[in-house]
């Protein structure tokens, strides 16, 4: 059991940094708007779980204006997609464990 423990990764152990790496599994981007919205958070909480994820090279940033207006939209790293698959691959082990 300790070894299944060792793989989950304490990135993801705040729901907002679960919820924003979910949404980007199943989504090519998102907006920080539309990120904010999904995961019912402020606008400082989700920039702090945000800047932590890209931080360990989990997610990155692009930063663009459309029209006149700044847009920050968000991707998961190849880096943070294999860390994500693992965590989720240990909770299935830890789901099994008799």
């Amino acid at each position: 059991m300790k070894e299944i423990i060792a793989k989950l990764n304490k990135n993801f152990e705040n729901r907002v940094r679960l919820g924003i790496m979910s949404t980007l599994m199943v989504n090519e981007e998102m907006d920080f708007i539309a990120l904010k919205e999904l995961l019912g958070v402020t606008d400082g909480n989700l920039a702090s779980h945000l800047k932590a994820l890209e931080k360990h090279d989990l997610i990155s940033v692009k930063k663009q204006f459309v029209g006149r207006k700044p847009k920050t939209t968000y991707l998961i790293t190849q880096n943070g997609r294999v860390a994500f698959v693992e965590h989720l691959n240990a909770l299935e082990q830890l789901l099994k464990k008799d």
